[in-house]
């Protein structure tokens, strides 16, 4: 496993690949793990994840630098990615008891309870645009609750890999409750088939996920996949036009638009759409892009040269179909793989911008008449991750994502976002399950019937 600085194009570190005996012995250890840790107190397993939390406190410049030399991401989106790390550590903590405590209902027995018991090992594939975000967000839950851990990096984010598994040997977790693997996808299927291993988690891409989920369900086992989204964020014709303009660009610019859950599909209607698209270019032109390590650059680059390739592809072959290039659309002539940020209009139907997730920082707007066909457009997706209304009337726009709106999270006048107290997932091709909250910490138990006569 080897990354490459995608600011300079230099090849970091070499990580060589766990043989299967290695993946065997690695299978092995966390099994036997399980068997004790599965027995802590609650109160033993939060004082270890406080203590994850305070590792990475600790050591947030040293980790952040991690993330942005092997991923691009800017070094305050990396800083502020750890903290959030350690907030989801904390949270859990503080609240895993109390959300898996025994439920009593009234039956004709003497006592009947549901209880809440982990399941075993839980392997995880996670992706490299938040190396950081996407592990804690499983494992502090998975480990919360008494199953142990088994990670599958991204093959270009290996030192956060190795970063992450210091954490958990930092503060104090027992060898095997958290593990690494540098393996091959062929590999990987074995570690599903696995007899030890219970449950499978996935964020990634569709294509990703629906392998995945093939392969988990012919061995029966649980899996929960977050996966790619393509989300509508609607601004009505009464929106508070520096409001939405602001929250959009900024969610759609996040970690260079390398995001699921960014805005991608900016639906206007006829009215507003000359004046939202001139706001449009002024905010995300006033973006920079450059060395992801000044604390000033807005937009460091895209991962790797393949993902800007296909991106810029993407651009292009939406302007042959008839869209309109109103801001950037061009690859920068300089080192690193930059896209600068970009504005389609007259976007359509059948458009690779309409149809496809584009991931990188590109806006495509959608001219709609009326609020229903803004709707029927904002719905007409394979995904189904997130999605945001903006509108002065706050009781309208809820009305509209509660009832009309269909994703996992539909945010009125904000940008979507996750939050430990927040379920978070999506439907359709953006996967199904939900991490996060109350309801995500129950996704990898066994949800356990106790009848006494």
């Amino acid at each position: 496993m080897q990354a490459i600085n995608p600011a300079t194009e230099q090849p970091l570190k070499n990580y060589p690949n766990h043989s299967n005996e290695e993946v065997t012995s690695t299978i092995d250890q966390a099994q036997k793990a399980f068997t004790e840790w599965r027995n802590t107190s609650y109160s033993n397993r939060a004082d270890l994840m406080r203590k994850a939390a305070e590792v990475l406190r600790t050591q947030q410049k040293s980790f952040a630098a991690i993330m942005t030399e092997e991923m691009g991401k800017t070094l305050k989106e990396s800083k502020a990615e750890v903290e959030k790390c350690a907030w989801v550590c904390d949270y859990y903590a503080d609240h895993a008891e109390e959300f898996l405590k025994d439920e009593f209902i009234e039956t004709d027995a003497s006592k009947c309870y549901v209880s809440h018991r982990p399941l075993g090992i839980v392997f995880a594939i996670m992706p490299w645009n938040y190396p950081f975000w996407q592990v804690f967000r499983f494992a502090a839950p998975g480990l919360m609750a008494g199953n142990v851990a088994i990670l599958k990096h991204a093959p270009n984010v290996p030192g956060c890999a190795e970063a992450i598994l210091s954490v958990f040997e930092k503060a104090g977790f027992p060898k095997g409750v958290f593990s690494n693997l540098f393996i091959t996808n062929e590999q990987a299927s074995d570690v599903i088939a696995h007899r030890y291993v219970k449950a499978v988690t996935l964020t990634g891409s569709t294509r990703a996920g629906k392998e995945v989920a093939k392969q988990a369900g012919a061995v029966l086992k649980k899996c929960v996949l977050e996966l790619g989204g393509s989300d509508p964020y609607i601004i009505l014709e009464d929106a508070d036009l520096d409001l939405a303009i602001e929250t959009t660009v900024a969610s759609r610019l996040k970690n260079s638009g390398q995001s699921c859950i960014s805005a991608k599909r900016f639906i206007v209607p006829e009215s507003i759409k000359e004046e939202v698209e001139q706001r449009l270019i002024k905010e995300m032109g006033s973006y920079s892009f450059g060395d992801p390590t000044d604390e000033n650059t807005d937009l460091g680059p895209l991962v790797g040269e393949k993902y800007r390739d296909q991106l810029h592809d993407q651009v292009k072959r939406t302007i042959e179909a008839g869209a309109k290039c109103i801001l950037g659309g061009e690859v920068p002539d300089m080192k690193g793989y930059y896209y600068p940020p970009t504005i389609l209009t007259n976007v359509k139907k059948g458009m690779p911008a309409y149809e496809e997730e584009l991931f990188g920082p590109v806006a495509t707007v959608i001219t709609v008449k009326d609020e229903e066909e803004a709707l029927k457009v904002a719905n007409d997706t394979y995904y189904g991750l997130g999605g945001a209304i903006f509108s002065k009337d706050v009781a309208r726009a809820e009305r509209l994502a509660a009832e009309k709106l269909e994703a996992g999270s539909c945010f009125v006048n904000a940008m979507v976002s996750s939050d430990p107290r927040l379920p978070f997932g999506g439907i359709n091709e953006s996967g199904f399950g939900r991490e996060l909250s109350h309801h995500g910490i129950k996704e990898f138990v066994n949800v356990k019937t106790v009848y006494v006569r």
